[in-house]
């Protein structure tokens, strides 16, 4: 009975915290309450324990362990563990209006052995539709003077239902224990995020396949987001080549970017 409250508590107190003190207070101001009524269940010491007063909150904070990287030397141990991931995404451009789509992502990602993989897979779908908006959608502009023009939906683009890949599956990594840490999992909040580049360089690799047709070769830059105008601007031909980028200097421009 023990050790399931103890799991329990440990799911609540969250993954973050591991095996702290926060667990173990919690443990240990409901025990009494375990012990005093052992066939009773979770909700029935969690009330006595209310009902006596018995503060169910608590903070922990866990420290990583073994960490010992010198930056003097350039050596030991950085970080507890790795987390590893891979995406590709297959994109369609409209070269005549700089839109794209993104018609299909598979991304496999390595979280241990999942404790939960549904939640998992949430936050890999969730993190990679946020990297896929900071690398191909969301743009800020400012005037000139400072002021900022991107202020609200109808001119700052967010990924939207619309913008999810048309088919889209993400795997979990097997048999590949974490060792390091609870149940030999990995966390997996924020690392799927860059995954969403996937989208961007499927975009740049379109514009190349573009710019072969009308016989421009060679490498050119494609700065983030890859906005629509970015798109069309890079996608050169006879429009195009009508509107030469003027010298930096000789005009004002509407809006920059940082």
């Amino acid at each position: 009975m023990t050790e399931r409250i103890r799991y329990r508590l440990f799911l609540g107190a969250g993954r973050s915290i591991g095996e702290s003190n926060a667990c173990k207070t919690l443990l240990q101001r409901l025990e009494p309450f375990m012990h005093a009524n052992p066939k009773g269940n979770w909700n029935e010491w969690v009330n006595a324990a209310y009902m006596d007063r018995v503060s169910l909150s608590t903070t922990g904070f866990y420290k990583t362990p073994d960490l010992n990287y010198s930056w003097a030397t350039n050596q030991g141990k950085l970080f507890h563990y790795f987390s590893y991931g891979v995406g590709v995404s297959e994109v369609e451009i409209d070269c005549l209006t700089g839109d794209h789509r993104c018609l299909r992502t598979d991304i496999v990602m390595d979280v241990g052995n999942s404790i939960n993989p549904a939640i998992d897979i949430g936050q890999i779908e969730g993190a990679y539709t946020q990297g896929y908006g900071l690398s191909c959608l969301e743009d800020h502009r400012w005037t000139p003077k400072g002021f900022l023009l991107t202020r609200g939906p109808g001119f700052y683009k967010i990924p939207g239902f619309g913008d999810i890949p048309a088919e889209f599956n993400v795997t979990l990594l097997k048999n590949a224990p974490n060792h390091n840490t609870i149940c030999s999992s990995k966390a997996v909040g924020e690392p799927p995020l860059f995954l969403g580049a996937c989208v961007f360089f499927a975009i740049k690799d379109a514009i190349t396949s573009a710019r072969t047709v009308e016989g421009v070769h060679g490498p050119f830059t494609l700065h983030t987001p890859a906005a629509s105008e970015r798109i069309r601007l890079a996608c050169v031909d006879q429009f195009t080549r009508r509107c030469p980028e003027p010298e930096p200097g000789t005009y004002t421009p509407f809006f920059i970017r940082p």
